[in-house]
């Protein structure tokens, strides 16, 4: 099966400690290249979430958008700093003596205090919070598989009928070739006869001039070798093997050097003109191909 890298997928995982939404958007890139965007308190999973996406994912863009939020009441606690507090009161007890103040200390003054009292993050399970964000991955992976293979099956169809098309001009090609090696026969008899008026005709030159014109425009090879790249393509196009961009990629070269052959060959305005729309469809078929996973 053939798929896109283009695509998108989102997930939203929620329960009564915690709520993830993850959303995923693909796009073209000759290597796999993840990009992820995420709250600090899931930093340490990055390396988790590139090995999850790989098992689905070998090529393109991928960019990973992923909110946290805490719903649990025990998010920070109250941790109270016994022993500063006691070098605060000592350090207020001396000041007062050392010069004769007001002792008004009072608790609540105290309490405010720097790092007194402070709020502290609960700790943090990790086991749990994986397993939840997890989820949201998986689900977010799973539509963005969906839909990069939806877009995969647009484009084999559409690559499918080109390939359609470069056949019926292979086709044609391979038809007019024949016509034009009689055409030039009739040509060349007719300007000889001219130019040697009632002398007969030397057959044996004529034959061998023909031979030496038929040569020069013989694109048998190249047309056996297209044909060969075309069925190969769309044998490609319908396995079930994944990563087939690359390797249509490389198909679509071999291809578009066998047109160019046929083209510098082409001594014939209408096969100069098939072998044009050849180029023409080749170069489309390859810039679908660089959608291809």
């Amino acid at each position: 099966m053939i798929k896109s890298m283009t695509g998108f997928g989102r997930c939203e995982i929620s329960d009564e400690e915690q709520k993830f939404i993850v959303e995923m958007k693909g796009v073209n890139h000759r290597y796999l290249d993840v990009n992820i965007r995420m709250p600090k308190k899931l930093n340490f999973f990055e390396t988790a979430i590139r090995n999850l996406l790989k098992q689905s994912i070998q090529r393109g863009k991928v960019d990973i958008f992923i909110t946290y939020e805490d719903l649990s009441e025990s998010q920070v606690s109250l941790k109270y700093n016994e022993a500063l507090a006691g070098e605060y009161l000592m350090y207020l007890k001396q000041m007062k003596d050392k010069f004769s103040l007001e002792n008004d200390i009072r608790v609540s003054t105290l309490s405010r205090y720097p790092d007194v009292l402070t709020m502290e993050e609960q700790a943090v399970d990790e086991e749990e919070l994986w397993h939840g964000l997890k989820k949201a991955l998986d689900g977010a992976i799973q539509r963005l598989v969906e839909t990069r293979a939806l877009e995969g099956e647009h484009l084999r169809e559409d690559i499918t009928g080109k390939l359609d098309k470069m056949l019926e001009l292979v086709g044609y090609i391979e038809e007019r070739s024949p016509k034009i090696i009689a055409e030039y026969r009739e040509k060349l008899e007719n300007k000889v006869r001219e130019l040697l008026a009632d002398t007969q005709l030397e057959e044996g030159r004529i034959a061998a001039e023909v031979v030496i014109f038929a040569d020069k425009i013989c694109t048998d090879e190249e047309i056996v070798r297209l044909k060969s790249h075309i069925v190969h393509m769309k044998e490609t196009l319908e396995s079930k093997e994944n990563g087939i961009g690359r390797k249509l990629d490389f198909i679509a070269q071999e291809m578009n050097r066998e047109a160019n052959t046929i083209l510098s060959k082409a001594n014939d305005l209408e096969i100069s003109n098939a072998g044009i729309d050849l180029k023409t469809e080749i170069e489309k078929v390859r810039e679908q191909i660089q959608n291809i996973e």
